[in-house]
């Protein structure tokens, strides 16, 4: 009997850029193509954001042509996890052994300095669990420390949105600091796909990171394989 496991997605609630006119938010499909693996096995899970309540949605990434983005944003239950998402100060990290922190540019406002969000990273971390993000959500694992005063992510193979693929988009003069600088400066042992835009993900041990949107379904699939084939 496979032992069953809790998840936890954290989402942003941040939606503004500094100048452009457009909103951010979640990258809709960095939530769902990983659940999407969670769900072929059943897994219960909660959505959590920094301010709870609703998560906001990018609105150039609501693809129409996303078969995946559709089956599970017209899912009852998965909206209303979206649009009800636990505050993260109420989580209790003692519930779950997956961590996933989803991407979005809205996480590059509201993830790398709340406090709350490290200490379940670190909590759900030095119990065992596997800790996984994708894309931008990758900068909420930052400042991350371990109870013994270490960085989580020093000297590990990270990957995360790449400055190359910040330009092609031209949001590297809006968003507050480049990610892929930011890992290095914290001695993050940085790695890329040769092509921007093309999945790619980096594992070290319990940690499992995914460079851009098109990553979110080999990190929850390299989750589930973490979690259940060992």
């Amino acid at each position: 009997m496979d032992p069953i496991y809790r998840a936890l997605i954290v989402c942003t609630n941040h939606t503004d850029y500094p100048t452009k006119p457009h909103k951010t938010g979640l990258w809709l499909s960095e939530a769902t193509h990983f659940y999407d693996e969670l769900a072929d096995r059943k897994l219960p899970y909660d959505i959590a954001s920094p301010n709870g309540g609703v998560v906001p949605i990018d609105e150039r990434s609501m693809d129409r042509r996303d078969t995946i983005n559709e089956k599970w944003y017209h899912n009852p239950t998965f909206r209303d996890k979206l649009e009800n998402s636990l505050k993260l100060d109420d989580v209790n990290p003692a519930n779950y052994q997956i961590l996933y922190l989803t991407g979005g540019h809205g996480t590059m406002w509201d993830f790398p300095d709340n406090a709350t969000l490290q200490r379940i990273t670190r909590q759900i971390y030095e119990k065992g669990g596997m800790v996984a993000a994708v894309c931008h959500g990758v900068g909420g694992l930052l400042n991350v420390t371990l109870s013994d005063g270490s960085s989580l992510i020093a000297n590990r193979q990270i990957t995360g949105f790449s400055n190359m693929e910040e330009k092609i988009v031209r949001l590297d003069e809006e968003v507050p600091f480049l990610l892929e600088d930011a890992l290095r400066k914290k001695n993050a042992l940085y790695s890329k796909g040769m092509i921007p835009f093309l999945p790619y993900i980096e594992v070290d041990e319990r940690l499992v990171t995914g460079q851009n949107p098109l990553s979110a379904r080999k990190v929850g699939r390299k989750v589930m394989e973490e979690m259940y084939e060992k």
